[in-house]
């Protein structure tokens, strides 16, 4: 991200005639709105590169339908019954498991009656009794969307990467920036509608830190992250608030409208707010980024 203030940006700001046809002030309201938009379309078409990269050097990442267990919930029923993560689901109620969705759905199935599963660990079955129990269902915003019987595991999240030639790759990088696009909006709007936590929010103490997890994760990882990272900056830099790409864009389409520019007077002072907004969220972030981490050497 950056700032850059263009030749007569400024309203009133004094111009000789010759140059006029190169300021921007003299613009049409078009031009403006195209030049203000530029910045976050880059920042969303550099996503869709960087994704385009990964697909057509990796291929298209698919999740690998096994019946091994990734992870076990701290004080669920899985973990009072012995289940581990790596054990692999062979059976339930002596039925053979052949997907995740199985081992899904005879779990949700089971009435809440006991379950006899078979798992595979190291090599050697072991047998384990468990009683299924009614929990909540949440998305991923934490919002709760039924309930069902579950024991209190998730599947491995192995995949396996399709090699894909260039049109797909390409078609793939759009529809995977689409679904980031859709993501960051839906968080904003979960912010808002305090479903999600302001403490989840993070700044660039967070960002640096999982920028490293990734890179130590692999390119694959790292190029993803960059992507996300890309998609949010373009949206947040949309947003209707004053000194931001988005703030321009209202005060423009404002124009548009109405057909002349806002006072200097509302917009110095909108300006004023815009960078007031930004300071107090600056700060919140960073507080959010060293609280965490004074929680984690505290924990440790």
């Amino acid at each position: 991200g950056g700032y850059v203030k263009m030749y007569g940006e400024q309203q009133g700001e004094p111009i000789p005639e010759s140059e006029q046809a190169r300021s921007f002030s003299h613009k049409s309201v078009k031009q403006r709105f195209a030049i203000v938009f530029g910045g976050p379309l880059f920042n969303l078409l550099f996503a869709v590169v960087l994704f385009f990269i990964m697909f057509a050097l990796a291929g298209l990442p698919e999740p690998v339908d096994t019946t091994n267990i990734g992870q076990v919930s701290p004080g669920s029923v899985a973990e009072k019954a012995g289940l581990k993560a790596g054990d692999r689901i062979v059976t339930i109620d002596g039925q053979k498991t052949l997907s995740w969705q199985q081992v899904s759905e005879l779990i949700k199935n089971s009435g809440g009656k006991e379950v006899v599963l078979v798992v595979d660990r190291g090599g050697k079955n072991i047998t384990v009794r468990a009683v299924p129990t009614m929990e909540k269902v949440k998305n991923i915003f934490g919002e709760v969307v039924g309930e069902r019987y579950l024991l209190g595991i998730t599947r491995s999240d192995e995949i396996r990467y399709r090699k894909v030639g260039v049109v797909e790759s390409v078609k793939a990088a759009f529809i995977q920036t689409w679904n980031l696009i859709y993501l960051t909006i839906m968080g904003i709007v979960k912010i808002i509608e305090r479903v999600v936590p302001a403490s989840e929010l993070g700044g660039p103490i967070r960002i640096a830190e999982i920028a490293g997890q990734q890179l130590e994760a692999g390119w694959m990882n790292l190029l993803y992250f960059m992507g996300l990272l890309s998609v949010n900056l373009g949206i947040l830099n949309l947003l209707p608030i004053p000194v931001l790409d988005g703030g321009h864009l209202f005060f423009l389409t404002i124009e548009g409208l109405r057909g002349k520019p806002v006072s200097d007077r509302v917009m110095e002072i909108s300006q004023k707010i815009g960078i007031a907004l930004l300071a107090t969220l600056m700060l919140f972030v960073f507080y959010n980024d060293i609280f965490r981490i004074v929680r984690r050497w505290m924990g440790s």
